[in-house]
């Protein structure tokens, strides 16, 4: 703990409020070990279980996290942490961020002339038709049907969705490892988290059924790419998973398909086993993080919950927005490039999965950016790899159990460099048991 900032406080509102404030300002940065709940109690003159109430406040919000022996630490990211930018050292491979190759993107300047420019105006703002018509026949042709709206990302279609149903304090059910975005806004906005553990074809049904019948009130899953394993809901999976919530009609499902265009493997739809669904399909990853646009399929009562109330806040998403993604969606060049790019993925994850398997490494990845790799001590294996020349993420970011594991994004892996990497990930230290 360093001198530099005292946390203070009788109440555990006052505890949690302090440590929220250095986190906020960066004087407790992320990583930074918290005190063990006695000594701080001790130092502060109040009860263990005061502290443990302000502890338990900051795991509920995504402040800390626990680490077992490793105790109390400050997330890598929160709603309180400052933004900040990744840095990778000189002379280290960036397998950690997980974003698009910015060289496998469609030029979104070649787009201009094909974009309709106006001024516009309130009364006629929201979804752009000829959007909503292109998005229905490209959803219909995967079998996925229900209103549309348009929404300025995955997140906050996820975040109005949830406003939309859900009160704060309620429970959710999210993948297990899960991504850590996704589970920071849902902390952060005050509910609770129950995971589901996954494997390579997606949720286990009865992982999902126990997490319902504890009172979880919504689910959200990831139907391919899922993030940190690369796993894909399978049609096995998927038919057994939509029995489950047949089962629990008052379930809200949130459908995650970021992946979509990019994909190599088929969609295999679970959200409208329920009766109030939410389908999302994101812009970003086939077309680059800025065009934050996503389209969202839901039951009628949600879809008009999600319109309505962005209709009275900040009205709808840019129609400058909506009309660069119906020229790229129309252009040619453009869906070549996507199409281009999903095989240049998976061959990339594809080489090191082989190259990690050859050496009894077995992991889930077949769709996405990324693979997940259970390891005995993770700490030891990110250090041994950056020092091998490789930035990896450590697993405690994805997972609520503090499992040990790495992530390693595959993005911009070079098939002739997986053999190296997985030679260095054998060397950094010992597999824990294979993923099942």
């Amino acid at each position: 703990m360093s001198v530099q900032y005292q946390i203070t406080g009788t109440a555990a509102s006052e505890i949690a409020s302090s440590v929220e404030s250095g986190v906020r300002s960066g004087h407790l940065a992320p990583g930074r070990t918290l005190p063990p709940v006695r000594k701080l109690a001790a130092d502060l003159g109040v009860a263990p279980g005061t502290v443990a109430a302000a502890y338990r406040r900051l795991r509920e919000r995504g402040v800390v996290e626990t680490g077992g022996r490793a105790g109390t630490f400050v997330r890598e990211r929160s709603a309180f942490t400052p933004a900040g930018t990744l840095t990778v050292p000189s002379g280290v491979l960036d397998l950690v961020s997980g974003e698009p190759d910015p060289d496998l993107l469609p030029d979104l300047d070649a787009l201009k002339p094909r974009v309709e420019v106006t001024h516009g105006n309130y009364r006629d703002g929201g979804p752009c038709p000829d959007l909503l018509d292109l998005a229905r026949d490209r959803l219909a042709a995967d079998g996925v049907r229900g209103e549309l709206t348009v929404t300025s990302g995955a997140l906050d279609a996820f975040e109005r969705g949830l406003a939309a149903r859900l009160e704060p304090g309620d429970t959710v059910a999210v993948e297990e490892p899960t991504w850590s975005n996704g589970r920071d806004l849902l902390l952060s906005a005050g509910y609770q988290v129950v995971p589901v553990a996954i494997d390579g074809e997606g949720p286990l049904p009865a992982e999902l059924r126990a997490a319902l019948a504890a009172g979880a009130r919504a689910f959200v899953l990831t139907s391919r790419g899922q993030n940190p394993t690369g796993a894909a809901v399978s049609a096995e999976r998927a038919a057994d998973l939509r029995a489950v919530l047949a089962a629990r009609p008052g379930v809200f499902v949130i459908e995650d398909d970021h992946w979509a265009e990019l994909s190599q493997t088929p969609l295999h739809f679970v959200a409208d086993a329920a009766e109030h669904w939410m389908f999302v399909r994101s812009a970003s990853k086939p077309y680059g993080p800025n065009l934050r646009c996503a389209v969202v399929a839901a039951d009628p009562d949600t879809k008009a919950r999600v319109q309505g109330r962005m209709a009275i806040g900040h009205g709808w998403v840019s129609c400058i927005l909506q009309h660069f993604v119906i020229a790229a969606w129309t252009d040619p060049d453009a869906g070549a490039r996507v199409a281009h790019a999903g095989r240049v993925y998976a061959e990339r994850q594809a080489a090191l999965r082989d190259a990690l398997a050859a050496r009894g490494i077995e992991v889930w990845g077949r769709s996405g950016l990324n693979v997940w790799i259970p390891v005995a001590d993770e700490t030891a294996a990110v250090v041994a790899l950056r020092d091998a020349g490789y930035a990896v993420s450590p697993g405690r970011a994805f997972s609520f159990h503090g499992d040990q594991g790495i992530r390693i994004s595959t993005a911009r892996l070079a098939p002739g460099l997986a053999p190296a990497v997985a030679d260095a990930v054998a060397a950094a230290s010992g597999p824990a048991a294979p993923p099942v």
